[in-house]
Order: C-alpha cells, then structure tokens, then sequence
C-alpha cells in the first residue's frame, strides 16, 4: 500500500513524524485532502484540524493554529506556529478544570 512521510513540526518540537495514508487539513482556500501521488503543492493552512490517518487505520488528530503545507512526491510537512495533539489538548482541558474545582473547593 502506497503512503506519504508526514511531518508536523510547531515552532517548539515535532509533533508527529511518521507514515498515512491520508491526511485532510484546513487550507486557506478550503479543506484539503491529501492522498499518496498527490501533485505536488504549497500551501498555507488556516487554524484547525489536521487528521493524520496512518496506514493501519489508526488515527492522529492534531490541532494547528495555521501554517505552511508542503507537498511533495511521497512526503507531506506542515510547519505550524502552535501545533498541539488532540490527546495533549484533553489532558491540557482536565488539568484547566481540576484546578477551577480546587480553587471552588479553597473557598
């Protein structure tokens, strides 16, 4: 089965490096989805979801807060500004709410 390499890198750290098989992002002109043999293409991508679909079918969802997509015969990067994975942006939301509980609970 044919793939892309992809890289997500924000201005701090990788975010994810490794193969899809499909990988759909917000571009500026609209939605994109990007296939192995795609033609090649920059582009820049507005803030929103990045869905990473790997070639077992798993799933990587990544929230971005806009950026620059390259696209090139076999290998997809997207640098972003603000790249957060969706499982840290859960952990990131319980941390948030547990601490609004205790500062409730204080008083």
């Amino acid at each position: 089965m044919a793939s892309l390499i992809v890289d997500v890198v924000s201005a701090e750290e990788a975010i994810f490096a490794g193969e899809a098989k499909f990988v759909s992002l917000p571009g500026e002109s609209g939605e994109l989805g990007i296939l192995p043999g795609h033609t090649p293409l920059i582009s820049r991508i507005r803030p929103g979801t990045l869905k990473i679909v790997r070639p077992d079918n798993s799933e990587e969802v990544v929230f971005v807060a806009g950026g620059i997509l390259e696209v090139q015969p076999g290998t997809l990067t997207v640098l972003a500004g603000i790249a957060v994975v969706e499982a840290e942006l859960a952990m990131l939301a319980a941390q948030a709410h547990a601490a609004r509980m205790l500062k409730n609970v204080r008083r």
